[in-house]
């Protein structure tokens, strides 16, 4: 019994220097992982404050722009009309230019969902650097149509004159 009480002793004084041994290191683990966590959040406020890595796109110039309303029809089809003089720029007609359709819908439920009507045309604009972007000034809402491909964005392009001719604004 004397051999195994002093195995016993053995295994536990060996048990108290290795906590011992390793007692330290966690602890300068811990004070390094501190000591890491709070330099990157330093480097973060310091490069948010002064916009280090940030990049800044110059501002668009507006190219074209139409100010258009949306009417639905008897037959299902869209008319869209120039809000400036109302003649009508495109027809969507049942079936035919989804994206297109289902864009103009959203806006318009949103609109419906605010309680607003639709006196105030959505505007379809061009950028120079080829954006296009769809918005509604009643809702606030603005859709930027390369965001869904340029397929879709293309549905709302044909819209537009071309690239190439001059700015043209309704109102």
């Amino acid at each position: 019994m004397g051999e195994r009480a002093e195995g016993a002793g053995l295994a536990s004084a060996q048990a108290v220097r290795t906590r011992a041994a390793t007692g330290p290191a966690p602890a300068l683990l811990m004070i390094g992982a501190g000591a890491l966590m709070g330099f990157s959040m330093l480097a973060v406020l310091i490069g948010r404050s002064e916009d280090v890595g940030l990049v800044a796109l110059p501002a668009a110039k507006a190219v074209a722009r139409l100010e258009f309303r949306a009417e639905d029809q008897v037959d299902g089809s869209i008319a869209l009309r120039n809000a400036a003089d109302r003649q009508i720029v495109a027809w969507i007609r049942p079936g035919e230019d989804g994206f297109l359709r289902g864009t103009l819908r959203g806006l318009a439920q949103a609109r419906q969902r605010g309680g607003l009507g639709p006196e105030q045309p959505f505007s379809l604009t061009r950028f120079d650097d080829g954006r296009l972007a769809l918005a509604d000034e009643a809702t606030g809402r603005q859709v930027p149509l390369e965001a869904f491909g340029s397929t879709n964005a293309g549905a709302f392009a044909r819209l537009l004159p071309d690239p190439g001719a001059p700015v043209t604004e309704t109102h």
